[in-house]
């Protein structure tokens, strides 16, 4: 069974950095998609980042383009965030996702909550 594990959210201060790790197991990892989204209280989910199965590949919403850089490790099945420059609108729970595909259907991990104070 897929399993996504998250951690590394905090509270920072604005324009700090954060880095949430996500750790995958039960499934192929390399074979998937991931992705990232999060959802800031009152509000729906908001697409964050996604990163193709094999890390060559990223893109990112523009709300967050050019401060978040998603990677992965596929020696660790490890799936990363890295936040730079936060802002109060970053305040949201983040959820790493693995894609649909082979059969399998989307996973979303518990969720690590980022707050960005002023």
């Amino acid at each position: 069974e897929a399993r996504l594990v998250e951690s590394g959210g905090g509270l920072v201060q604005r324009g700090g950095a954060l880095r949430p790790s996500c750790a995958a197991s039960g499934f192929t990892f390399t074979n998937y998609k991931m992705k990232r989204v999060r959802q800031a209280p009152g509000k729906g989910l908001e697409w964050v980042s996604s990163i193709n199965s094999v890390g060559a590949v990223t893109s990112y919403s523009d709300s967050v383009k050019g401060r978040f850089t998603i990677s992965r490790d596929k020696a660790k099945n490890m799936l990363y965030l890295q936040l730079n420059s936060l802002t109060t609108e970053d305040t949201a729970m983040y959820y790493c996702t693995k894609g649909a595909g082979y059969g399998t259907d989307e996973v979303r991990g518990q969720g690590t909550q980022v707050t960005v104070s002023s």
